[in-house]
């Protein structure tokens, strides 16, 4: 792991994935790389590098202050329209060498209350604190997507589409 200063999202994720024995490298979110159609940002992880099928994922960290998860109602699932226009362009790079490459979401929900109604969802818990890594691929996202705020250039899926697509990052990473 390279020296940096991680948001308490991104040293939760960290934890998970080195736990789960998943090989993953850090990108460095500083730079952006320029191509011919403008620079884009880079994506968090990449995760499973070595792989035939490696994954990037664009780790999005929200807190969740609800009392329970039934239904996965309160959960907020919005990115910019960056996000997602970079997020595409990485995955069209990575499957011009590896077809099998894949995009996503994590959403990184940290509880505000600790001590909450789980309905069953895997939590994990990260320095006295508990977190909910749910995923969405790149695809669904963007095909779902509505605009949230033009000003501001955030998209959302809505609240019924989230629910349908979110699963528990361990599905994805399986």
């Amino acid at each position: 792991m390279q020296t940096r200063q991680a948001n308490v999202y991104e040293q939760a994720f960290e934890c998970f994935l080195a736990e789960n024995k998943l090989p993953f490298i850090w990108i460095d979110q500083s730079k952006c790389l320029e191509f011919q159609d403008g620079p884009v940002k880079n994506f968090d992880f990449l995760i499973r590098p070595e792989s035939d099928s490696p994954i990037l994922a664009e780790l999005k960290g929200r807190t969740f202050k609800g009392a329970s998860l039934a239904g996965l109602k309160g959960l907020d699932g919005w990115v910019t329209f960056e996000d997602v226009r970079s997020l595409s362009h990485w995955l069209d790079q990575f499957q011009k060498d590896i077809s099998a490459a894949q995009a996503i979401f994590v959403f990184a929900f940290r509880f505000a209350n600790i001590d909450i109604e789980t309905d069953g969802w895997p939590l994990y818990d990260y320095s006295g604190e508990r977190f909910l890594f749910l995923a969405i691929p790149l695809q669904k996202y963007a095909d779902t997507m509505k605009i949230r705020s033009p000003k501001w250039q955030i998209v959302a899926m809505k609240a019924a589409d989230f629910r349908q697509c979110a699963i528990p990052v361990e599905k994805i990473l399986e």
